[in-house]
C-alpha cells in the first residue's frame, strides 16, 4: 500500500529504487559488497558463528546449577531453537548470494525482516520472542567478529538504534536508497563513492552536518523523516523527492512514471548547467564575483576544479579526526592531507580551517560529550585552545603545507579579542618551534569565521587583525534565533532571512568593503541559489560552497544587475521589501 513519509528536503534531485535499512543492533556492523567469489566464504562465517553460539548455550545448559530458576533454562532452550531455525538461515544465504551482502550485513537484514514479522504476531508472548532473536544475531555477530559477550544466560531488553559503519563500494543490479535513524558525518564519509542514489534518515535538520555533506555528494536527500526507517520494509520501492522533502513508498506506476519525468528533467537542467563551466563569473554589470568550494577531505579537490571553482573557501578539517577511535592524525599525516588539497586545487588558493568538533560533530561514536549544552559548550577554537599541544600540531601542519601554494588559514567560532590573541600567540609559537627544528614554512593570509552575534557585532575588532573574514551562516543563524539546527522539532523557525540576521550579515559585508578586506560567505546559505540575489544586492562578492552547487548560482550571478539589486536590498533590510520578491 502506498503512502508517504514528510521531513526536511535537504538535498535536491529524484531518486528512485529499493530501500536498504541499517539495520538496529547493539553491535557495531560493517555493511559492504562483496564479489561473487566470496559467498561460499560469508556463508561460511556465518555458520562458524552460529555453531559457536550452539555451543555456547549447551555449555551453559550443562553447567547450570539445580537451583537456576527454571524461566532461564526456558529461555536458553529458546535460544536455541531460533538459532537452529532455517527462516533464519536460508535468508542470510539468500541476501549474500543474491545480492552480495557481506555476511554481518545479510545477518542484520535477516534480522529486520524477522523482527517484522514478531511485530506482526498477535499472541504477546510470541511477539516477545522478538528481543530473544535480536539477542541471538548479537552474539553470532560477537562471534564473527571475534568479541563474543561475557558467558551469561539471556536477558530480553530494548536495542539501541545506532548509526552503521563503512557501507563501502559495490555494484547492484537496482538503484538502492539508504534508510537509517541518524548518520555521523563519519559515517557520511563513507557513503562518498557509494552504490546509494539517496537517504532518509528519522532525525536531523537543514544544517545537520548530514546533510551538509549529503549536499556535498549531490544526491537526494530528506532528513527529519520521524519513523521512516520503521515503517519502510526491506527492499521496498520508494522514491526519495529531495525537492519537496517526501518520502512515498510502494509508489504507483502513475506516481513512477510522473517522477521518471522529473529525473529526466533534472538531468536536462543538469546537461544545461554544465555549458556555464567555463563562462567568467561577472554580473550584467560587470561585477566579478568569486565562486569557491566547501570541501571535507583532500580528495574532494578534484571535484571542486571539475566544477569550476575558483579556490576552496573551507576546506573542514574536522572530517580528518573523526572516526580514528580516539587516535588523532600526527603533523606529517595532517601535512599530507593538506599538501594533496593544495595539489588538488592546481595553484587555485585553499582556505584551511582549523578543527571544529563539538556539537553535532563529534571526533566518533564512542565520544560523549557531557556538557548540558554541546552547541554552547567546548567546541571548536574553544577546544583548540583548551588543548595547545594538539593545536600547535594543527597549525604547524598547515604552515608547513604553505610552502606548496597559496593557502589562508581561518579559525572558527572566535567571539572575544583575548581569544584572537591567544590564538594568533599560538600561531607564533607553531612559526618558532618550526624555525627550532630548520623546517620550511609558507605565508599565511589569516582569517576569522563571523557566525556568532557577538563576533558581527564587534566586526571592527576583529579587522584589525585579520587579512579576510568569512561569514559561516549555519551557526550565526542557530545562535542568533536560539535554535538547535540538528533538532527537527525547531527546524521550521531556522529562518535565514529574519531581519536580525540579515542585518548582521549586512552589516559585516559592509565593514568589510569599508576597509577594502575581503568576506565570504561559506555557510550553507552561500549555496542556496534563492538567497544569491540578496546577498549580491547586500554587497557580497565571495561564496563558498559545495561544488555540486557552483554551477547553478552561476546562472544566478550571470543574470544579475547588482546596481539594480543594492537599492532593494536596502529595502529588505529596511522591512520594506520582500525578500521573497524579484527583483528584476
Amino acid at each position: 500500500m502506498s503512502f508517504a513519509l514528510h521531513g526536511l528536503a535537504v538535498a535536491r534531485g529524484i531518486a528512485i529504487g529499493r530501500a536498504v535499512l541499517v539495520a538496529s543492533s547493539r553491535v557495531e556492523v560493517a555493511h559492504y559488497f562483496i564479489e561473487a567469489e566470496q559467498v561460499e566464504a560469508e556463508i561460511a562465517r556465518v555458520r562458524r558463528g552460529r555453531n559457536a553460539v550452539v555451543e555456547e548455550l549447551q555449555r551453559l545448559q550443562a553447567e547450570m546449577p539445580h537451583d537456576a530458576p527454571p524461566e532461564i533454562a526456558a529461555l536458553l532452550d529458546v535460544h536455541l531453537m531460533l538459532l537452529q531455525d532455517e527462516t533464519l538461515g536460508e535468508g542470510v544465504k539468500q541476501w549474500i548470494s543474491r545480492r552480495l551482502y557481506n555476511a554481518e550485513w545479510a545477518l542484520t537484514t535477516q534480522l529486520e525482516v524477522l523482527a517484522r514479522q514478531f511485530d506482526e504476531m498477535e499472541d504477546d508472548y510470541l511477539r516477545e520472542r522478538k528481543a530473544d532473536l535480536e539477542q541471538v544475531v548479537e552474539r553470532i555477530l560477537r562471534h564473527m567478529q571475534g568479541t563474543p559477550p561475557p558467558v551469561a544466560a539471556p536477558a530480553s531488553g530494548p536495542r539501541r538504534q545506532t548509526a552503521q559503519d563503512q557501507l563501502l563500494d559495490g555494484s547492484v543490479d537496482v538503484p538502492l536508497v539508504l534508510l537509517a535513524h541518524d548518520l555521523s558525518p563519519a559515517d557520511m564519509l563513507q557513503f562518498k563513492q557509494s552504490v546509494f542514489a539517496g537517504f532518509v534518515t528519522d532525525v536531523g535538520g537543514k544544517t545537520s552536518h548530514t546533510a551538509i555533506i549529503a549536499r556535498s555528494m549531490d544526491i537526494p536527500a530528506v532528513v527529519g523523516a520521524r519513523t521512516a526507517s520503521q515503517l519502510v520494509r526491506q527492499d521496498d520501492w520508494v522514491i526519495i523527492d529531495g525537492d519537496a522533502g517526501v518520502l512515498i513508498v510502494d509508489p504507483s506506476p502513475l506516481v513512477l512514471a510522473e517522477y521518471g519525468f522529473h529525473q529526466r528533467q533534472s538531468a536536462l537542467e543538469r546537461e544545461r548547467l554544465a555549458r556555464l563551466l567555463h563562462t567568467p563569473a561577472l554580473t550584467l554589470d560587470g561585477e566579478p564575483i568569486e565562486l569557491l568550494a566547501n570541501i571535507e577531505q583532500p580528495a574532494d579537490a578534484a571535484a571542486a576544479v571539475q566544477a569550476g571553482a575558483m579556490g576552496v573557501g573551507l576546506f573542514r578539517t574536522e572530517f580528518l579526526f573523526m572516526g580514528r577511535a580516539g587516535r588523532l592524525p600526527d603533523e606529517d599525516a595532517q601535512y599530507r592531507a593538506y599538501c594533496a588539497a593544495i595539489e588538488g586545487m592546481q595553484g587555485l588558493p585553499v582556505t584551511i580551517r582549523t578543527i571544529d568538533v563539538g556539537a553535532d560533530k563529534q571526533l566518533d561514536k564512542t565520544f560523549k560529550d557531557e556538557h548540558l549544552n554541546p552547541a554552547l559548550g567546548l567546541r571548536a577554537i574553544r577546544w583548540s585552545l583548551a588543548d595547545p599541544a594538539m593545536f600547535r600540531t594543527q597549525l604547524r601542519a598547515v604552515l608547513r603545507a604553505a610552502v606548496h601554494g597559496p593557502v589562508k588559514l581561518l579559525f572558527p567560532m572566535l567571539a572575544h579579542v583575548h581569544e584572537i590573541e591567544q590564538t594568533l600567540a599560538q600561531l607564533d609559537l607553531a612559526r618558532t618551534e618550526l624555525e627550532a627544528r630548520g623546517v620550511a614554512y609558507g605565508a599565511l593570509q589569516l582569517g576569522a569565521m563571523i557566525e556568532i552575534p557577538a563576533a558581527a557585532l564587534t566586526v571592527h575588532s576583529f579587522l584589525r587583525y585579520f587579512d579576510f573574514l568569512s561569514i559561516g551562516t549555519n551557526d550565526l543563524i542557530q545562535y542568533t534565533l536560539a535554535i538547535d539546527r540538528a533538532d527537527e522539532s525547531v527546524a521550521h523557525l531556522y529562518d535565514p532571512l529574519h531581519p536580525a540576521v540579515l542585518r548582521l550579515v549586512a552589516e559585516v559585508i559592509a565593514a568589510g568593503r569599508a576597509q577594502g578586506k575581503s568576506v565570504s560567505m561559506c555557510g550553507e546559505t552561500a549555496g542556496d541559489v534563492g538567497m544569491t540575489r540578496l546577498l549580491l544586492g547586500l554587497g557580497l562578492r565571495s561564496f563558498s560552497m559545495h561544488p555540486a552547487q557552483i554551477l547553478a548560482v552561476k546562472q544566478e550571478v550571470l543574470r544579475a544587475d547588482t546596481r539594480r539589486l543594492a537599492p532593494w536590498a536596502q529595502q529588505v533590510l529596511a522591512g520594506e521589501a520582500s525578500a521573497n520578491l524579484s527583483a528584476s
